[in-house]
């Protein structure tokens, strides 16, 4: 095998698993979308504050893993239960703009709060995951994203489930298509609400350990909200497996630029390819490659 057939497997292979865990934040968009037809713009906020809550616990409290992990993941799920509850259930069957100058404005919130909690410096999470590679043939492949894309592939083929399968994930997508009718045909709106910012206050969690290990937690850390909206216009903002293969994509298309385009430029342009790649999908494809076609007639 030559080094050059080597070295682009081991692009694809880093950016596949990258791919994969840029997929389980973006699946916290989706689940958004899919109960109240809005874009929820706090989701990097989220990872931040959950990347806090289980870094703090692990290193200031001295918890062990699996309560500061239990912690992180309860805390959020309340957080995103108590938030539908005292600021979005007002805003049911408001105009969709509503809902998004909410999501603006508690990402300002959270955003500052974030380092007047926890300070401006970057502070590790620590996993017992070791920082030896995994070598398979020309592969070196990180330990923590092998883990990062297990847990992403189990959580999401998790909520596809739910979302097609079962009767609360049918009621939710019916809640996103018409919230008037679905609460005509009984469906309690304002649960399902819950339940939706409570399954994203769940994936960010779980996103925030993930992440936070590899980049470390500080304020940067809610960056990766923006990382992820690449992904959720290529794949569609209502699709789960759109968040799948929008993912993957823009994995690959950072890994890529990165191995083949930064030494001739000087770097930097994995930062921006994806968002390149998204404006040419908006072009082409504005509701993504799996995204809901929506005709309205006037």
């Amino acid at each position: 095998m030559s080094d050059e057939f080597g070295f682009f497997l081991l692009l694809m292979s880093n950016g596949i698993l990258i791919g994969l865990m840029y997929a389980l934040i973006a699946l916290g968009f989706v689940l958004v979308y899919k109960a109240t037809d809005a874009v929820n713009f706090a989701q990097g906020e989220f990872v931040m504050i959950a990347g806090i809550l289980v870094a703090a616990a692990l290193g200031v409290w001295g918890a062990p893993l699996w309560l500061a992990v239990g912690l992180g993941i309860g805390t959020m799920i309340a957080f995103g239960f108590g938030l539908e509850r005292v600021m979005l259930r007002k805003l049911i069957a408001r105009p969709i703009i509503a809902v998004v100058m909410a999501t603006i404005g508690l990402a300002a919130v959270l955003r500052g709060l974030g380092p007047l909690l926890w300070g401006a410096d970057t502070k590790p999470l620590a996993l017992p995951i070791g920082d030896e590679p995994i070598v398979v043939g020309p592969l070196f492949i990180p330990p923590i994203q092998l883990v990062g894309g297990l847990v992403s592939l189990l959580f999401l083929a998790g909520f596809g489930w739910f979302f097609v399968k079962s009767r609360k994930g049918i009621a939710m997508r019916a809640v996103a298509d018409n919230q008037q009718v679905a609460m005509a045909m009984g469906i309690n709106v304002e649960k399902y609400f819950g339940l939706a910012w409570a399954m994203t206050g769940m994936v960010s969690a779980l996103g925030g350990i993930i992440w936070g290990n590899i980049i470390g937690v500080d304020v940067n850390l809610s960056l990766v909200g923006f990382k992820v909206f690449p992904v959720v216009i290529l794949g569609g903002l209502d699709s789960i497996p759109g968040a799948v293969v929008g993912g993957l994509i823009v994995g690959l298309v950072e890994n890529i630029a990165a191995g083949y385009v930064d030494p001739y430029v000087g770097g930097g342009t994995k930062d921006f390819a994806p968002y390149v790649l998204m404006i040419l999908a908006l072009m082409i494809r504005p509701y993504g490659i799996f995204g809901k076609k929506i005709i309205e007639r006037v």
